[in-house]
C-alpha cells in the first residue's frame, strides 16, 4: 500500500539526518522533494498544493524541540499532516438503533463493488454480526451470480429476483426478508456505472430513499488516479456517502487518491481492499497510514495480524518485543512461525519500521519460502546462546554457522546487518514515539 510514496518520503526525511540545524532553504528543497513526490502518486494537484503550505508554515515557524532532533521535527509535522489530510481519527461504524443495519454499496463498474460485498459481509461476521446481501444489480447479467457464489463462500444468504423485478423493489424485499431472517445487516450491491449516468443514478437514488441505509459506501478502484476524486464529488452529490473504500491496493497502483479523497470532498476512507481473498479487507486507520508513509512502519499492525492468527494466545509478548527493539533470533524464528499464518512475508516485512522502506520491491517480490526456509537455516546453526545473544557471534562464529547452515559468511552477515538494523530501528521508534506523546501527538490506541 502506497509502497512507492513511502520510498520517496522516507528517503527525502532520511536526508534531513545529522543537520545541526534547518534553514527555510533546507525546508524549501524538502518540501519541494514532498510535493513532486505526491504528485507522482496521483495525489489531488490541491490537495498536495495545500499540505505542503500547512507543512512549510509550521516548519519555518516552529522552534526545534529541545529534546527532538530537527529531522525529528520536521517528521512530527509532516505526520500530523498527513494525519490531517487523511482525516484525523478513524470513523466508527454506524450501526442501526435496531436492526437489521442497512449498507447500500455503490460505484463504477469495474471497481471490484461486488467482491467487496462479500469481503464487508466476512468482516462482519468477525465483528460477531448476522449479515444478509442483497442483489439488486440487474444491468451486469453474471453480477446476481457473483454475489450468489460469494455468499455461499462466506455462508451468508444472499436476496436475489432474476424475474425482472427491479432493483428499488428488489432492495424492499430484501429489508423486509433481512427483518423475517433476523439478520444483523443488510448489505445491499447496487449496479455499476460505466460513466455518471443520470438514469442510473436516480436508480441509486430511489434505492437509497427506499432502505434509508445507515452507511452508503463508495467502492472506488485505487488505479483511477484523481479521476476518483472526481467520482466520489459525483456519487456524493446524489446520496449521503458516509464512506469510501478502495480496492486493489495490494497491487502497483500509486494510490494517491487515498490521500485526495477525504481532503476534497470530506468523505472519510473506511476500508481498503489488499487482495483477491475475502478476508482481504483491511480497516483503514489514518494515524497508521501517515506513520507507514514516513517510513515508521505498523508495529500495531503486525500485532492486530499475529492476532487474528493466533486467536485465543496471549500475544502481549510480540508487542513488547517489537515495540522495545529488544528482540534475539529466537523471537525471529517465531515470528516466522506466525508470519506464515498471517499472510506473505513481503506485506509483513513492508509493516516493519526501518525495514520496509529501505528494501526495494524487486528484493520483496523475490522473498518466498525458500528465502524463509534459507534464514531459519541460518538460526537453528546457531547455538543457543548464539540466538540469545546475537553480540557475541564474530567472525569466527559466523563461519561455523555458514558451513553448519549450507550458506554463506556473506548470507549470514547479511542477515545479522538485517536484524541490528531492524531493531535499532524500532528502539529508534519506541522513542520516538515517547516524544510524540509527551507533545501530545503519540499513537492512540
Amino acid at each position: 500500500m502506497l509502497d512507492n510514496l513511502t520510498r520517496r518520503v522516507a528517503g527525502i526525511l532520511n536526508g534531513l539526518r545529522n543537520k545541526g540545524r534547518l534553514s527555510e532553504a533546507d525546508v524549501t528543497e524538502v518540501m519541494r522533494e514532498i510535493r513532486v513526490a505526491l504528485l507522482e502518486a496521483d495525489v489531488n494537484f490541491k490537495v498536495a498544493k495545500e499540505f505542503i503550505a500547512r507543512v512549510k508554515e509550521k516548519a519555518v515557524g516552529e522552534a526545534v524541540f529541545a529534546s527532538l532532533t530537527p529531522d525529528q521535527t520536521i517528521i512530527k509535522i509532516v505526520r500530523d499532516e498527513l494525519l490531517e489530510t487523511l482525516g484525523g481519527e478513524g470513523v466508527k461504524f454506524n450501526y442501526g438503533s435496531e436492526p437489521p443495519t442497512v449498507i447500500l454499496m455503490c460505484g463504477l463498474q469495474g471497481s471490484g463493488k461486488t467482491t467487496t460485498c462479500a469481503k464487508l459481509a466476512k468482516y462482519l461476521i468477525a465483528q460477531g454480526k448476522k449479515p444478509m446481501l442483497a442483489a439488486c444489480d440487474i444491468q451486469r447479467p453474471a453480477a446476481i451470480k457473483q454475489l450468489q457464489v460469494l455468499g455461499e463462500q462466506v455462508e451468508v444468504p444472499v436476496y436475489a429476483k432474476t424475474d425482472g423485478t427491479n432493483p428499488v423493489q428488489i432492495a424492499k424485499e430484501a429489508l423486509e426478508r433481512a427483518k423475517y431472517l433476523m439478520r444483523d445487516v443488510l448489505i445491499v450491491d447496487t449496479a455499476g456505472r460505466l460513466s455518471i449516468d443520470a438514469d442510473l443514478m436516480e436508480e441509486l437514488k430511489q434505492v437509497s430513499q427506499t432502505v434509508k441505509p445507515h452507511e452508503a459506501f463508495l467502492v472506488l478502484d485505487s488505479t483511477t488516479g484523481q479521476e476518483a476524486v472526481n467520482v466520489a464529488e459525483a456519487f456524493q452529490n446524489l446520496i449521503p456517502i458516509t464512506g469510501a473504500i478502495f480496492t486493489k491496493m495490494d497491487g502497483d497502483t500509486r494510490g494517491g487518491a487515498v490521500l485526495s479523497v477525504r481532503a476534497a470532498t470530506g468523505v472519510p476512507v473506511r476500508f481498503i481492499g489488499v487482495g483477491e481473498q475475502v478476508e482481504a479487507l483491511d480497516i483503514f486507520h489514518p494515524e497508521r497510514v501517515a506513520e507507514r508513509i514516513i517510513g515508521m512502519g505498523d508495529v500495531l499492525g503486525i500485532i492486530e495480524k499475529a492476532e487474528a492468527a493466533f486467536a485465543g494466545e496471549d500475544m502481549s509478548f510480540v508487542e513488547n518485543k517489537l515495540s522495545k527493539g529488544n528482540f534475539d533470533f529466537n523471537d525471529m524464528l517465531q515470528t516466522f512461525k506466525m508470519m506464515k499464518k498471517m499472510g506473505p512475508m513481503k506485506n509483513i516485512l513492508k509493516m516493519i519500521p526501518g525495514l520496509g522502506a529501505q528494501i526495494p520491491e524487486e528484493a520483496l517480490d523475490q522473498i518466498n519460502g525458500a528465502d524463509t526456509k534459507r534464514i531459519e537455516a541460518i538460526i537453528y546453526s546457531m547455538t543457543a546462546q548464539e540466538r540469545a545473544n546475537p553480540d557475541i557471534i564474530n567472525g569466527s562464529r559466523r563461519k561455523r554457522i555458514a558451513r553448519g547452515s549450507g550458506t554463506t559468511v556473506e548470507e549470514v552477515n547479511h542477515l545479522l546487518k538485517q536484524f541490528y538494523q531492524s531493531r535499532r530501528s524500532m528502539k529508534q521508534l519506541g522513542q520516538m514515539q515517547g516524544r510524540f506523546q509527551k507533545m501530545g501527538g503519540g499513537r492512540r490506541r
